[in-house]
């Protein structure tokens, strides 16, 4: 059953939501070649703290720590490490925070050093897909078109589409109807409705779109070890619209990116 909020509980979601932006914008700058995962966890947890918010994926399905960083041919929910990132490697980090009784959830892949333009090219068009996943979610649509629109964007550059990973509704609950697949037909599935709040998440592989578990009962890589990238917003339906709960903003001022493509979904 999709749980609509209220403004009140929309604004309060948007507040866990920017813990987590702005804990992605204090990472961005720490992601290099030599510093480990696990470092940028314990970093990550602290900074959460600090906001007077609790870390929203540790010990939420037994999970041992605050972020999930998946580097190079992990999909996502990899555990983080004590292994270095390298020159060339591509690393998402997925990060939850619980404020005032609400998740926020969102992801970034992150380029560490100069990374191949190929690995460039999965990344701009993984987030390209998310935007455009985002412009269906609004009155009227279905969770299909969301679908329908990041499948076929992806597909047309031929990337692999992942099925059995997937957003979901967000709200006092880390997973809340309805799932949204980042495939699908137009038309179909749950009517989205107002006050309605989710998380987009593409996972979109540059090789198959098929991924196997390791063995540590977390990590999800590509079966062709094919690098993955994930990108993932927090958004509400308001008056009919889209309406980020999450932004980049604070990962583009770190990295000095300048953008413009979150403009239209402000409140």
């Amino acid at each position: 059953m999709i749980i609509p909020k209220t403004r009140e509980e929309i604004e309060l979601m948007r507040e866990a939501a920017q813990v987590v932006s702005r804990t992605l914008g204090m990472l961005a700058p720490l992601v290099k070649p030599g510093v480990t995962t696990q470092e940028l966890n314990d970093t990550a947890e602290a900074f959460i703290r600090a906001q007077d918010a609790l870390p929203g994926f540790l010990g939420l399905y037994d999970c041992p720590s605050t972020l999930l960083t998946s580097v190079n041919e992990a999909v996502v929910h990899g555990l983080p490490t004590n292994i270095p990132l390298k020159e060339g490697d591509i690393v998402s980090i997925d990060c939850g925070a619980i404020k005032h009784g609400f998740y926020g959830d969102h992801a970034y892949t992150f380029e560490v050093g100069e990374v191949a333009e190929e690995t460039k090219k999965l990344l701009a068009v993984t987030k390209e897909s998310l935007y455009l996943g985002i412009r269906q979610f609004k009155k009227g649509n279905r969770v299909g078109d969301v679908g329908h629109a990041i499948q076929d964007f992806c597909e047309s550059q031929s990337y692999g589409v992942v099925r059995e990973l997937v957003g979901h509704g967000l709200g006092r609950k880390m997973h809340e109807d309805p799932e949204m697949p980042n495939y699908g037909k137009r038309g179909r599935g749950k009517k989205f409705i107002e006050g309605m709040t989710i998380a987009i998440e593409p996972m979109i592989n540059l090789g198959t779109r098929k991924i196997t578990q390791l063995d540590d009962g977390w990590t999800i890589i590509t079966q062709d070890k094919k690098p993955s990238a994930h990108f993932e917003h927090n958004i509400a339906l308001v008056d009919g619209m889209p309406q980020l709960l999450s932004t980049f903003d604070f990962v583009y001022e770190a990295l000095g990116i300048v953008s413009d493509e979150e403009d239209e979904f402000r409140p």
